[in-house]
C-alpha cells in the first residue's frame, strides 16, 4: 500500500511540474503606480475620448487610452504571446487597435481583448483612477 501511494505521489508531481504554463503567467510583473495632471502639456493628447499615448513603465511600456470623458484604460505593451520576443504592441492607424509587430496579434484598446491571434490572452491591464484632473495608473 505504501509503495502505490509513493508511485501516485510521483506521478502527480510530474503531472503538475510538466503542465504547460499559459502565456499570461510569463509576462513579467512590474509595480506600476504613477499619476499626472491632464493639464500638463505633455499629456494634452489625452484630453479627448479615443486618444492614446505611450508612457514608460511596466514591462515594455504602457499605452494609456481615453475610453470616455471619465474612463481611461492602461495596458502593458508586452504581448501575451511568445513573451520572450522583444517586440512591443503598437497602436495602429485606426487608433483603436494595438498590434504586436512580431506575431501580428491584435488587441482592441477599449478593453484589451484579442481581435486576432495567435495570442490567446488579453493585454495586461493596469487600474486607473481619474478625479477630473489627475489620472492615476497602478496595479
Amino acid at each position: 500500500m505504501k509503495h502505490s501511494n509513493f508511485i501516485l505521489l510521483v506521478v502527480l508531481i510530474f503531472c503538475f511540474a510538466c503542465r504547460k504554463k499559459n502565456s499570461s503567467e510569463l509576462v513579467p510583473y512590474y509595480v506600476v503606480n504613477f499619476s499626472f495632471s491632464l493639464s500638463d502639456p505633455q499629456y494634452n493628447k489625452l484630453n479627448a475620448p479615443g486618444a492614446w499615448i505611450y508612457v514608460t513603465g511596466g514591462s515594455r511600456g504602457i499605452i494609456i487610452y481615453r475610453k470616455s470623458n471619465d474612463e481611461f484604460m492602461a495596458y502593458d505593451r508586452h504581448c501575451t504571446y511568445k513573451v520572450e520576443d522583444l517586440c512591443r504592441v503598437n497602436v495602429n492607424s485606426s487608433q483603436v487597435v494595438a498590434v504586436d509587430s512580431c506575431c501580428g496579434s491584435q488587441f482592441v484598446l477599449t478593453d484589451g481583448s484579442i481581435i486576432k491571434g495567435p495570442a490567446s490572452r488579453t493585454l495586461t491591464t493596469y487600474r486607473t483612477f481619474f478625479d477630473g484632473n489627475r489620472l492615476q495608473v497602478y496595479n
